[in-house]
């Protein structure tokens, strides 16, 4: 490694670059540090260049489009040695790549905050690093602290971090992130404060593993011990404990490790995997790998005395069976080792809830189980209400639900769909509109609603004999089945690829309007700069789409975009999207989902990322209209986001299982027994005969 100690990882004067800075996390992180340590320069995103995250007391961070712009226009003493990359997976190897090329000189490590890059990136980037001689940290870590010189990189320490993270001699080393949070918070109960609190990441492939970690700790002056975080999965710690052994690593360990309860149960713990696994990768083979490294049994809190007398002697440190073990352990070993606290041990670890209800039960159980609900001390108690007042869509209670339901009840005269008569919907309501009561909990705000539904189920019927859910009810009737199976083969044959873009488009809605501040999807005052969306949304686009390419990977396309059909022009259109559309023009409505999605549509052409202006195809119409329907509904948190994401499939799989019932009314009375079969003539085998 570059780093010769853990001061190399991050120390106080080290220059901080962030990409995709005005993104959510990026933008939110990159604030609480700055407030915390002052120690980001600049950040970068593509589609940005001139913005300004504002900090109070002088410390604002500027935006600039690209890297290399940052590098260019940043004089030497602002210019980073450090880069933080918070891009989306597929334009994580374009980042760092252009770190590399333009950072030379000045950068020495690279932290990437991103999950989910692929094994085959993750490996890629240390290639890149390795052969120009920078330091890459993660992926998906969530940053590094060093407590004494009070600076961070990520996230680690959440929105304050000097609570948990007073100086000392503890570095705690984690794949999970949290965790180092927890450990460190801990560990102030024994008397102990942290030198560096270091996230590895949690994908599959780590980048800078513990045998890497545990050298660096050796050589800084100001860590006493490590403390580690372990699950299952990967050679990491057998690796870094060889290279202890060799090396005489000096500094004792405390380690919890995770996940033994998993053992022979599918259960992921959803932290770093093991890329090759090994006889040692399981959570009781690297139990047994730290006892026989540590020549001790684990920690037993009824026999401290016994251990600080053995652990005088081994002085390679314990493992333990729980996190609250750690204090006690911690306690043990500045005993043993004859060291003094590094401050004041705060108050025990006692349970202190700050959310609880045990109902009933509270007054039947005995005092002492009965937890206090403690006052929660800010500034979470501002985040809890924050989070729990806040945010699309409301948060459903669990219950068993055998025999109950909120949307349908008898009496044993009249059915009612939630609450509403079933026999007066049938007097007073068309079926489309009772349909949405259903899926809703309350009617259609506007008469247009229902018809606008209505209109995307009848384009929903069909697209013609030759699609995959009108096959299934063809192939039913072909068989000899009855109506029943035919409706059960449309639904069967309808999926993620074939009737799932709507969701999709859906949520890409959600995701891009969740903090617009829009309450109201029809009114055409709503104050949101659209052309600013659809920019900045393909902008991102066309560097994932480009990265992704570079890298050899699928890129994400743009839902509900595009058709096979409705293609040759340079401006096209889905003519079933047409008809909903002209309805609305005709009756002078607005719709700001389908407003975006044409100029979403045409800033793509703008921008070069397509060759022509691709239709908003009538899976994207569908998902439009019902968006504008659960719209206030999710804002008002009546429905949840799940709910709103599902409904645009239902639509269509309503629709199409309709169509389908046509199909086999057709099929079976004009077709022939077995005729959809593929003939052997036609069929050919992809091997060999065996025999």
């Amino acid at each position: 490694m570059k780093a010769q100690s853990l001061e190399g990882l991050l120390k106080d004067g080290d220059r901080v670059a962030v990409s995709n800075i005005t993104g959510r996390e990026a933008s939110n992180v990159s604030y609480i540090s700055q407030v915390y340590c002052n120690n980001i320069v600049a950040g970068w995103s593509l589609g940005k260049a001139g913005r300004t995250i504002n900090v109070p007391g002088g410390r604002d961070i500027p935006v600039f489009g690209q890297f290399d712009q940052l590098m260019t226009q940043l004089p030497d003493d602002r210019k980073p040695n450090k880069v933080v990359v918070y891009s989306p997976p597929e334009a994580v190897y374009g980042d760092v790549k252009e770190a590399i090329e333009h950072g030379k000189g000045y950068i020495d490590t690279i932290y990437v905050i991103t999950e989910n890059v692929s094994v085959e990136v993750t490996a890629k980037l240390r290639r890149l690093c390795d052969l120009d001689d920078f330091d890459i940290v993660g992926c998906n870590t969530l940053g590094v602290i060093n407590a004494h010189d009070g600076v961070r990189i990520g996230a680690v320490g959440g929105d304050s971090p000097a609570e948990s993270f007073a100086p000392g001699s503890a570095c705690v080393i984690s794949n999970s992130g949290n965790m180092v949070n927890t450990i460190a918070s801990y560990l102030q109960s024994a008397g102990l404060g942290i030198s560096y609190g270091i996230a590895t990441g949690k994908d599959p492939l780590i980048l800078t593993p513990l045998k890497e970690l545990l050298p660096l700790a050796e050589r800084d002056p100001r860590t006493r011990l490590v403390v580690l975080y372990v699950e299952p999965g990967g050679m990491y710690e057998s690796d870094a404990l060889e290279i202890a052994r060799q090396s005489g690593f000096t500094k004792p360990i405390l380690v919890f490790v995770a996940g033994s309860f998993a053992e022979g149960l599918e259960i992921s713990l959803g932290h770093a995997g093991a890329v090759a696994n090994g006889g040692c990768t399981s959570a009781s083979a690297k139990m047994k790998l730290f006892d026989d490294y540590f020549g001790l049994e684990v920690f037993d809190p009824l026999k401290q005395k016994e251990t600080a007398e053995r652990l005088a002697e081994t002085r390679k440190g314990l493992r333990v069976n729980t996190l609250h073990d750690l204090v006690p352990a911690a306690a043990t070993l500045i005993s043993a080792m004859e060291w003094e606290s590094d401050m004041t041990p705060k108050s025990p670890l006692v349970l202190r809830p700050w959310l609880g209800n045990l109902g009933w039960l509270s007054g039947k159980a005995p005092a002492h189980l009965v937890p206090h609900i403690d006052t929660i001390p800010e500034p979470y108690g501002s985040l809890v209400k924050k989070y729990i007042h806040s945010g699309l869509g409301r948060t459903t209670s669990r219950q068993p639900m055998r025999n109950a339901s909120h949307a349908s009840s008898n009496d044993g005269v009249t059915p009612r769909i939630w609450g509403y008569s079933t026999l007066k919907l049938m007097e007073s309501r068309s079926f489309v509109e009772s349909v949405l009561l259903y899926w809703l909990g309350k009617p259609v705000d506007n008469p247009f609603e229902s018809r606008l539904v209505e209109m995307c189920l009848i384009a929903s019927l069909t697209n013609g004999p030759g699609t995959i859910s009108a096959q299934g009810a063809k192939l039913a009737a072909s068989a000899g089945n009855e109506p029943n199976t035919a409706l059960m083969a449309t639904l069967g044959a309808i999926g993620a690829v074939h009737g799932g873009n709507g969701k999709k488009s859906a949520k890409l809605l959600i995701d891009i309007f969740a903090n617009s501040g829009l309450t109201d999807p029809y009114n055409r005052d709503h104050g949101i700069d659209l052309d600013e969306l659809a920019v900045g949304f393909v902008s991102k686009f066309k560097k994932s789409k480009s990265a992704a390419k570079e890298a050899g990977v699928d890129y994400r396309k743009v839902p509900c975009l595009g058709h096979p059909i409705f293609n040759k022009d340079t401006v096209n259109y889905d003519p079933r999207e047409r008809v909903i559309n002209n309805y609305m023009e005709d009756k002078g409505l607005y719709n700001i989902f389908f407003d975006f999605y044409h100029r979403l549509a045409q800033e793509l052409f703008n921008q070069q990322a397509t060759n022509k202006v691709h239709a908003v195809n009538v899976d994207a119409a569908i998902a439009c209209v019902l968006m504008g329907i659960a719209w206030p509904r999710l804002v008002d948190k009546q429905i949840t986001v799940e709910r709103a994401l599902d409904l645009p499939f239902l639509i269509f799989a309503l629709g199409r299982v309709a169509g389908g019932a046509g199909e086999y009314l057709d099929h079976r009375e004009y077709g022939t027994d077995m005729d959809m079969r593929v003939p052997v003539s036609e069929c050919r085998t992809l091997g060999r005969a065996k025999d």
